[in-house]
Formats: structure tokens, C-alpha cells, sequence
């Protein structure tokens, strides 16, 4: 037996889809703006996870451009049959008065691909979901929205039969669910099992009251009775718990024999701030009367679970510190970008052992940033990156930052004065706030290097920098972490990054040249770990 401590996918993996196929486990989670879509990993023993995939890697699979932060990649689905991948997903485009949102289907008979050209399905509500029944046909869910002011925006679950020969939905939608008291009726997946049809669906939103929902039928189409161990989990009763805003949920048969809830989660700062976003956790699932409900006999997540494989060294792998030197072909793995590919905006082959970035648009843009991103993973961490910019003018920028969306995040970055000259400066925005902490800056040399660091231990968060790689000085105030998360602002549903990025605004695209980065676990965080 081993032992798998929650939440196994940390900072930001959120709507996880999980399958088992044969030894191999296979996470699927949502990556919103982030470019490329959909992130996928995989184990063998539901402790040790790896990035095996981002399959929407191709503009024709996913063009985000223009899109608003926390648009994009909504909960996709990811399911197995018959020697191929199937994945699902939604690209959010408004969720204002109206959802405009469009749900494709791409395949792949090898996990890391090539992955297909999309199938356009339908845009009647997102969070869609493929069931493969036994006698062949395949089944789409999806929630369905809404926007009469008389009516419930998310107005229940609707059933469509999908043709693979056709590449199409076929027949009419039928509404097999409406939904609990719980309300936000959303993240539906079927499954089966001794001649019962399975509905999950997350309800409670997405928050505090978060929760899982689950129901069953003898026929696919209903109708569909509300099991008695409802919530299948949640986080709402238990207060003193750490793993909070348990909810969209994904069950799987292991090959073990056992059976596993994969599901959304979030581990707040100081009671309410999810800095790391909201993770994936999994929990063992057992069955009473042909219901399945957790395996501790509550709906309570437990932070601790004992699964049914061999004990073996841990591999702390993509969740471990690491670093990239960019002396290969390509950057490290960690990396996305917002909403399009870098393109032509970076050159590993221009100045060989850097990134070359040429300045783009600001950090506020939907559409055209120079800028690489890297999930904050643990409480504890730092970020550091080594830059050579030449500034001439204070419309462009180059530098760290510390990033939530286009309207918070902190910025550490070199560029020029009329005065001072080369200046290294902080900027601090923020969804009602916009300054710049220390002014002008501090001067640097005309030329050469400078080192910056992000030190971050939970709620704090502290620049510093170096002009030779060994003595670093702090510079600016500590600035409130707590910001980087979903609860200061509505509609909020990524996680915290560090970002290298150029800026320049006045078009001439000045580069910059980044060494390094590296990201390095603290000591606070092994401690907590071990």
C-alpha cells in the first residue's frame, strides 16, 4: 500500500477528468487562457503524476486570441475506447449576460498525440462530457444555460446522442436533470455500471459550498433518482478541514479493483484565499446498495489516502523545483503561454544558451504578449530569472512578474528613465489599484545583467535582485500574495504564476535576453511535505 497526499495535482489544475486504460492512469484538467489547452498527466500508482500532454497545441484546435482572462479551456473531458483518445472541451468566449461558448471534440490514438483537427458539437452550455455505452452508441452531456431573467441560468443537464460516422450530434437534446437545491448544476459525466447509469454533476458552485452530486437510472435517458449519500463529497460541513471547495468530481475503476474519485479542490491562505488556484485531489470510492460514496463513510475529502499498489520511492518529477538553462530546441515544459502561441515573438537560435523575447503588447492585452508563464505550485517557492535588456525608452519593459490575469499582477522589470537612465522599477496592478511602489526605480549600469528573484511564503511576497549572481538586495515593499487568487474578484477561476515577458509599446519590439529561470521549493514546504 502507498499512501497519496491531497491534492496530487498542485496550483492550479482544476475540473479533472480521470481514466484509467490498462496500467495507466490519465488526468485531463482545465487550462482556461493558457496556451496550449488542456493539460493531461499520468501515473501508474495515483501518487506520482507527470505532464504527458497539452493536445490543443495548433491555432485550428484553439485560437483564444481577444479572449478575457479566465475565458478559454473550460473542464474538458477526456475518455478511452476501443484504441482511441477522445477529449472534449469548451472554448468560453462571454460569460456575460449570455454564455457564448462552443464545445469541439478532437482523437488521438496515442496519448501525446498527434492529436486531430477539431469536431464542432454544439454551444448550448459548456462543461461537456462523451459516454461510451456497451452496446456502441456514444452519449454527449452538457449543463445547459439559461439567460431569461425568469428562469435558472444554469438550467440542467441535457442528453445528446453522438454519430462517429456523421461527426455530429444527432436526434434532439432531452433534459435528463435540472438540477438540486444546491443549484450551479454543471460538470456532468455518465458512467456504468451492474445495469445503472451514472450522472455526476458538480453543484454549489464553485467556492465554499462546492459539491458533488450524483444519480442514477436503469435507461440513459432517465429518469434519473438522487442517491442517498448526496453530497458524494464536499467541503462545506467540515470546517477545520485544509482541503476546501471539493466538488467536479470524476470516478474511475482502477485496475487495482478499486475505484477513485478524482476532484476539484483548493487549500486556502488564512481561511479564504486559494492562492495555487484549484487543484485535483482523488479520493477511494466504494459501493453500498449499487451507490458509490467515499470510502472514509462520509462526504467529508481526506487529505490522506491509502491506495492498493506497491510502496515505492517518491517522485517528486513536474511538481519538484527545476530549472531551465534554454540550451535546447525548445523551453522548458512548466511554460505556456496566453491565449496564442509565442511564434515569432522568441528565438531560442538567435543568441544560443538564451531566450531571445521580442517586446509586444502590455500585460493588460488579449492578444499579442511576449510573455512565458509557469504555475506557482507550492506555498513556498522561489522564482528567479536573469535578464540582459537595453531600454530606450520607458514604453518598453522587460522583466519577472508575479501574475494573476491582465488586471493583478506584480511586476519587477528593467527600462528607462529620461533622467535616471537604465532603472530597474516595480509595478503593482491590481483589479481597482494601479501604482508603482517605488517610483522611478533604481538605477542600474548601462549595460549588462541583472538577477531577479520572486520570494514567496504563502501571504508574502518579496522582489529582490542582483547585479552579479551572488549578493541579492530586496527592493520594494512586500506585496500581499493573497491577491494572485479567485476570491478577490468575481469570475476569477486560474491560479498564480511567474512570468518572464517583454513589453514594448511603442512597436519597435526592442528583446530582451533571458539566461535562465528557475523555480525552487523552500524549505518551509519540504518541511510541511515530509
Amino acid at each position: 500500500m502507498i499512501t497519496i497526499t491531497n491534492p496530487v495535482l498542485t496550483g492550479f489544475h482544476p475540473d479533472p477528468s480521470m481514466i484509467c486504460v490498462g496500467e495507466d492512469y490519465y488526468i485531463a484538467v482545465s487550462t482556461f487562457e493558457w496556451f496550449p489547452g488542456v493539460e493531461i498527466y499520468h501515473s501508474r500508482n495515483l501518487r506520482d503524476w507527470e505532464l504527458a500532454a497539452r493536445p490543443l497545441e495548433r491555432t485550428s484546435q484553439l485560437n483564444m486570441a481577444g479572449e478575457a482572462s479566465s475565458k478559454g479551456v473550460w473542464a474538458p473531458c477526456l475518455s478511452w475506447w476501443e484504441g482511441t483518445f477522445y477529449l472534449i472541451y469548451s472554448d468560453m468566449k462571454n460569460t456575460g449576460v449570455f454564455y457564448d461558448v462552443h464545445n469541439y471534440l478532437v482523437t488521438a490514438t496515442d496519448i501525446q498525440g498527434p492529436w486531430s483537427e477539431p469536431v464542432y458539437l454544439n454551444s448550448s452550455g459548456f462543461d461537456p462530457s462523451l459516454f461510451h455505452d456497451q452496446d456502441g452508441r456514444k452519449w454527449f452531456v452538457n449543463m445547459y444555460s439559461d439567460f431569461r431573467t425568469w428562469k435558472i441560468r444554469f438550467a440542467g443537464i441535457v442528453l445528446q446522442e453522438y454519430s462517429e460516422k456523421e461527426k455530429r450530434l444527432v436526434g434532439q437534446p432531452k433534459t435528463i436533470f435540472q438540477g438540486t437545491v444546491a443549484r450551479t448544476t454543471e460538470g456532468p459525466h455518465l458512467y456504468q455500471r451492474n445495469g445503472w447509469y451514472y450522472l455526476f454533476c458538480a453543484e454549489g458552485g464553485t467556492g465554499v459550498r462546492h459539491q458533488e452530486t450524483v444519480l442514477r437510472s436503469r435507461s440513459i435517458t432517465g429518469p434519473y433518482e438522487l442517491s442517498p449519500f448526496t453530497p458524494l463529497i464536499t467541503s462545506w460541513p467540515y470546517g477545520e478541514n485544509p482541503i476546501k471547495r471539493a466538488g467536479h468530481g470524476s470516478l474511475v475503476e482502477g485496475n487495482n479493483g478499486e475505484w477513485y474519485l478524482a476532484h476539484l479542490c483548493g487549500r486556502p491562505v488564512e481561511g479564504r484565499h486559494c492562492i495555487l488556484g484549484r487543484e485535483t485531489a482523488i479520493q477511494k470510492v466504494v459501493w453500498e446498495n449499487d451507490w458509490p460514496r467515499l470510502a472514509g463513510g462520509t462526504s467529508e475529502p481526506q487529505a490522506q489516502v491509502q491506495v492498493n499498489y506497491p510502496d515505492a520511492p517518491r517522485s517528486e518529477g513536474y511538481f519538484g523545483s527545476w530549472r531551465d538553462d534554454f540550451s535546447g530546441k525548445e523551453w522548458d515544459r512548466h511554460f505556456q503561454t496566453l491565449r496564442v502561441p509565442m511564434g515569432q515573438k522568441a528565438s531560442l537560435e538567435e543568441r544560443p544558451g538564451w531566450l531571445r523575447m521580442y517586446g509586444r503588447e502590455s500585460l493588460e492585452s488579449f492578444y499579442e504578449q511576449s510573455l512565458l508563464g509557469f504555475r506557482q505550485q507550492h506555498f513556498y517557492v522561489e522564482a528567479e530569472t536573469k535578464v540582459e535588456f537595453q531600454p530606450v525608452s520607458h514604453q518598453q519593459m522587460a522583466g519577472l512578474t508575479y501574475f494573476y490575469n491582465g488586471s493583478c499582477f506584480y511586476y519587477l522589470y528593467v527600462t528607462r528613465d529620461e533622467e535616471k537612465g537604465r532603472v530597474l522599477t516595480i509595478m503593482r496592478k491590481l483589479p481597482e489599484e494601479f501604482d508603482m511602489p517605488i517610483g522611478v526605480g533604481r538605477s542600474l549600469p548601462e549595460d549588462g545583467p541583472v538577477w531577479l528573484r520572486l520570494t514567496v511564503k504563502e501571504k508574502d511576497a518579496q522582489f529582490s535582485y542582483s547585479l552579479d549572481g551572488h549578493v541579492y538586495e530586496k527592493i520594494g515593499p512586500v506585496l500581499d500574495a493573497r491577491k494572485m487568487s479567485d476570491e478577490e474578484g468575481p469570475g476569477r477561476f486560474t491560479g498564480a504564476f511567474f512570468c518572464i515577458c517583454c513589453q514594448d509599446i511603442s512597436g519597435r519590439k526592442q528583446a530582451a535576453d533571458f539566461d535562465f529561470v528557475e523555480y525552487r521549493i523552500l524549505d518551509n514546504e519540504q518541511e510541511e511535505k515530509s
